[in-house]
């Protein structure tokens, strides 16, 4: 199978300046897929140099020509949906239904930002007073640091760079490193489409973190968009204070998954399984944290067993897996770490806590008798670890879930109106009730506390990369 393996700046695929290149490792069996290119200062600031360029021309282009480019890149990726899968398949090591998921998912931003990008809106009014008209514009920020995490390597590019360009602004995506080939082939079918040269550059600087503070030092950048660990976000808001970049942040996440007394469990559990084992755990939204009422523990634990026992671990390609790798050695050995200390903390193993030596694969686990505000109850697992919580008073419940630093997402399973009530008591910025999965590019994505700041999808998404300006007339 061919990759990009270049940085992409200005138009052209180009290796490092320096030449030198970092591996991709395939996590299920720790094999090199390919060496990527290094981008060093130079190129970083070349990179930041073309996308200034090419800036002005394409706040200037017809609203609808950038929809028709993003339409035509949707239309790439539906026709290569199978490339595109097995690309995240091979780099990331997740399940085929998780890569496959993930594309669909990743070329479903293009479609929804090429219909708002056409439809931006204005203000035009009399003032108060009857002296003047206030006309209110919304233009492109500028030009726009992307920065992706490796969970969601497709889907994650697609979601900034799908308002970004709609908005009218340029780009520099910076992907993690150790997806650097799903993000480079999303590129791709951007050039393919039809993107100008200088609009979309691609970089995978080292050291990253001087070399991305030395772009936004640039005043030239005047967006940051991030997703990744809220500790590297605080760094990135810091050094975005001394030029004052606009940002948005979407960061960690603890959800909460709470199933009260009145649960229909067989939802309950279907649910659960999918806010737990989608992509393998590792995921910002997935379910963190199980609180259990007394009521229903034991067999909400007895079926969740029973439905974990269903899932066939192995490597990606094989389609007929649920469970694939996770991205790499020290991601599995931090999630069998956690494990080993909540047993060591009084926890008990219902089922799995194993890990491959073959590849970085962890079995599906369940853990029960886990106490609220041990190590594995406040870290984010990413990775297929369900740790439960038993509580007797749905208030009790209410504080567990919000006893912590994040708010991105909770889980609610229950009678639909209790569920709602609860569910509006949480300290979260999406709330699922009833159901494992939220996410869709119609919503607007994004945490309260410190998980984050601004919001993805939706008609918001596209706001965040435009700035409001006022114009006054004489009446």
């Amino acid at each position: 199978m061919n990759f990009f393996t270049d940085l992409f700046i200005d138009g052209e695929w180009r290796p490092g300046s320096d030449g030198r290149r970092f591996d991709v490792i395939d996590p299920s069996d720790l094999s090199t897929l390919a060496e990527f290119a290094i981008a060093t200062e130079d190129d970083c600031l070349a990179a930041v140099d073309a996308a200034a360029a090419a800036q002005e021309s394409w706040a200037a282009t017809a609203p609808r020509e950038r929809s028709e480019i993003l339409r035509k890149a949707y239309e790439i990726l539906t026709e290569e949906a199978e490339l595109f899968a097995e690309i995240m398949v091979r780099e990331n090591g997740k399940s085929w239904a998780d890569a496959s998921g993930e594309a669909n998912y990743a070329k479903e931003f293009f479609r929804w930002f090429a219909e708002e990008a056409v439809r931006v809106p204005g203000d035009y009014r009399l003032s108060p007073a009857g002296d003047k008209r206030i006309i209110v514009d919304r233009q492109p920020i500028g030009v726009s640091l992307l920065i992706t995490p490796w969970n969601f390597p497709a889907a994650m590019a697609t979601r900034k760079l799908a308002p970004a360009l709609a908005a009218g602004c340029t780009t520099i995506l910076k992907p993690a490193r150790e997806t650097p080939l799903t993000a480079a082939y999303v590129v791709d079918v951007l050039r393919r489409a039809g993107v100008p040269r200088g609009v979309v550059n691609l970089v995978t600087p080292v050291p990253t973190g001087p070399l991305v503070k030395l772009m936004i030092d640039r005043p030239e950048v005047r967006k940051l968009s991030f997703t990744g660990s809220t500790e590297v976000g605080r760094d990135l808001l810091r050094a975005c204070a001394d030029s004052v970049v606009s940002t948005s942040m979407e960061l960690g996440g603890n959800a909460p998954l709470v199933v009260l007394p009145g649960a229909d469990l067989d939802e309950a559990v279907a649910g659960a399984l999918l806010a737990k084992m989608r992509n393998g755990g590792s995921a910002c939204t997935a379910a963190n944290r199980f609180y259990v009422h007394s009521s229903v523990h034991d067999e909400f634990v007895e079926r969740m067993d029973a439905a974990l026992a269903k899932v066939a671990v192995g490597r990606g390609l094989d389609r007929s897996n649920d469970l694939g790798a996770l991205v790499s050695v020290g991601e599995r050995d931090k999630v069998a770490e956690l494990v080993t200390g909540a047993l060591a903390d009084g926890a008990t193993l219902v089922r799995g806590g194993h890990s491959s030596e073959e590849g970085a694969f962890y079995d599906a686990t369940l853990l029960t008798d886990v106490r609220h505000g041990s190590t594995i109850n406040t870290t984010e697992i990413f990775g297929p670890v369900t740790a439960v919580v038993k509580f007797d008073d749905v208030d009790e419940a209410v504080r567990m879930a919000n006893d912590t630093i994040y708010g991105l997402m909770a889980y609610v399973f229950g009678e639909e109106r209790e569920a709602i009530a609860v569910a509006r008591r949480l300290e979260a910025g999406m709330v699922a009730v009833n159901r494992g999965v939220v996410s869709d590019p119609a919503a607007p994505f994004g945490g309260v506390k410190q998980s984050g700041l601004g919001r993805e999808g939706s008609s918001e998404g596209i706001l965040e990369f435009l700035e409001e300006k006022y114009i006054a007339l004489t009446a």
